[in-house]
């Protein structure tokens, strides 16, 4: 039976007066790979912001089994981001080696897991190339490996495939498929349930701030009477779904006086024939 490794408990996060997330409860194991599943705004980027240590709760705690708070352990985690925050005049190589040695990893080691992870991405021969000119499916190839580079405990990847073409999203999936049979562990934030049920042993449906569902495909079947997973997502999340949280802080100075010239206004009325 897989270990338990990563425990969010009774996690709770608001930004003022919006909750992001309200009493979330889980427990993540060896081996898990877990699909993320929630429209815009359920919830899905604050929970991974929280798993890795960037946000800290509001009420709870996110910790490793050990006990360990996970914002003291964060070598443990591995993050893609969904803007992959490359340093464009660096090559791909020295990204992931800068990565890398801010985690204590030696270059050796890190080289040695790079070139494992690029062969299976089709990266190898660019490792030596400046990100500038990259293309998204490069990038976001380039930020797995820079992910992967110190060998973490857990693999947080937030909307992975988004935006990239049918080939390197295809690539994605089949190298977390391989890290799931080598017994990695992987939580995937996706909105495509066809993507989750495709690549994901488990699935964690969230909405609206709140984890409406954790199971297998099969089990979310089971629980809904549902004949296929979308069917089962509807009867999840049956109630309307809140508008995705903004910075709403007010603006000042030059930044208020730009968009006071260039947000264009409403028209006071709009005819029925416009």
């Amino acid at each position: 039976m897989n270990q338990p490794l990563l425990v969010v408990d009774e996690v709770s996060k608001s930004f003022g007066d919006v909750k992001a997330l309200h009493n979330v409860s889980l427990t993540i194991k060896e081996g898990d790979i877990i699909g993320l599943v929630g429209s815009n705004g359920a919830g899905k980027t604050t929970l991974l912001r929280l798993l890795s240590g960037v946000y800290r709760p509001t009420s709870g705690l996110v910790s490793l089994s050990d006990g360990s708070d996970i914002a003291t352990v964060r070598h443990a985690v591995g993050v893609v981001p969904e803007n992959t925050g490359l340093y464009s005049r660096l090559t791909a190589w020295e990204n992931i080696r800068y990565h890398a040695r801010m985690q204590g990893v030696d270059d050796s080691e890190a080289w040695r897991r790079t070139l494992y992870f690029s062969k299976f991405l089709g990266m190898e021969d660019s490792l030596q190339r400046h990100t500038k000119g990259f293309s998204r499916g490069m990038r976001q190839k380039t930020a797995l490996l820079r992910a992967l580079a110190h060998a973490p405990k857990v693999l947080l990847l937030d909307e992975p495939t988004a935006g990239l073409d049918v080939t390197s999203a295809r690539t994605v999936r089949e190298l977390v498929k391989q890290l799931g049979e080598e017994g990695g562990t992987v939580i995937y934030s996706t909105h495509q349930l066809t993507e989750a049920e495709r690549v994901c042993n488990r699935i964690i449906i969230i909405h609206n701030g709140e984890v409406r569902a954790d199971g297998t495909p099969q089990e979310l079947l089971e629980i809904t009477g549902a004949p296929h997973l979308e069917e089962a997502y509807v009867t999840l999340t049956g109630d309307a779904a809140r508008q995705r949280h903004e910075d709403d802080k007010p603006l000042k100075g030059l930044s208020k006086w730009w968009r006071s010239i260039f947000t264009p206004k409403l028209p006071a009325e709009v005819l029925e024939d416009e």
